[in-house]
């Protein structure tokens, strides 16, 4: 898997779209123009595709960085807004959870809001990562999501994880109707990036190979993958923990009784500054509710 972009780049080319100048961008960051300019050309190398047009005394954004644009702007302000959010939590009886805003979404909203019922004296700040590692060093509690040949040393797996293939009900009616496994080939698969790997083994567990099919959506996270299975856009192969809610509310039904475990795990870590019997009575919390719902 390709590692992010380094955010300092991100920021750079940010602030000098907003500004429409390099030079304006360094002065803002406390940059030099030339850190700035090679900045973005270190992004634009990443991307692939160019997000300047440069004149001689200005810029314009081309296509492709009018198009990234609005969705990295909302995705620095939830970093600064978590981040405000988490250094003015400093109460002793204050614990901060980071984990992907997959997770976060999904599990993790339902079992710390069973937590607040059983401990109201204990204040949790819910913060969900879109870049994992911001917050390792001002969270009390992690929960990251890695492949099996990268996990964390001193991490606690949360459950053995399991991919499931999912789809609207609808489509197991009808015409084309997802009937048996061949069946599959007949709609689109939905793909998140950077998890195609979980198409490989949901289709390897079906006895079927992924070299034949040519077609699909994709998307750059795990909810709006869920949600356009449910709204009958096609299959989401997917971690079961994710799923959960979609199954439990009826959206999302599994065609065939199949599943795989899954390359990439959730893992659970406690920084070396935490608040003691505080923060271990909300990990100690996460991980029995963990347990309960992996016995399921």
């Amino acid at each position: 898997m390709k590692p992010p972009a380094p955010l300092n780049y991100v920021r750079s080319f940010e602030c000098a779209a907003r500004h429409l100048s390099f030079t304006a961008a360094a002065k803002e960051l406390g940059y030099t123009q030339a850190a700035v300019s090679t900045h973005v050309r270190a992004l634009e190398h990443y991307i692939g595709r160019q997000l300047f047009i440069r004149y001689p005394r200005s810029l314009k954004l081309t296509e492709m960085g009018e198009a990234f644009l609005p969705t990295l702007r909302q995705a620095l302000d939830l970093i600064d807004q978590a981040t405000e959010a988490i250094v003015t939590s400093s109460r002793k009886r204050t614990v901060v959870v980071s984990c992907p805003m997959s997770l976060a979404e999904n599990w993790m909203a339902g079992c710390i809001a069973a937590f607040r019922k059983e401990h109201p004296e204990i204040e949790v700040v819910l913060h969900g990562t879109i870049w994992e590692d911001l917050s390792e060093q001002i969270a009390d509690i992690t929960i990251s999501t890695r492949r099996f040949d990268d996990r964390p040393s001193d991490g606690v797996p949360l459950w053995n994880e399991e991919l499931v293939l999912l789809c609207a009900p609808a489509l197991l009616e009808g015409r084309n109707a997802v009937k048996k496994p061949k069946d599959i080939f007949k709609v689109d698969w939905i793909f998140v990036h950077g998890r195609q790997e979980y198409w490989q083994c949901m289709t390897a567990a079906l006895g079927l190979d992924m070299a034949d099919y040519d077609k699909g959506l994709s998307t750059n996270a795990s909810n709006i993958a869920l949600e356009l299975a449910a709204m009958g856009a096609g299959l989401v192969a997917t971690q079961r923990s994710l799923a959960r809610t979609f199954l439990q509310r009826g959206l999302l039904v599994e065609p065939f009784p199949v599943r795989s475990a899954s390359p990439w795990n959730y893992y659970l870590t406690e920084t070396q500054l935490s608040k003691g019997n505080v923060v271990r009575t909300v990990r100690e919390w996460i991980l029995s509710q963990a347990e309960a719902d992996s016995a399921e």
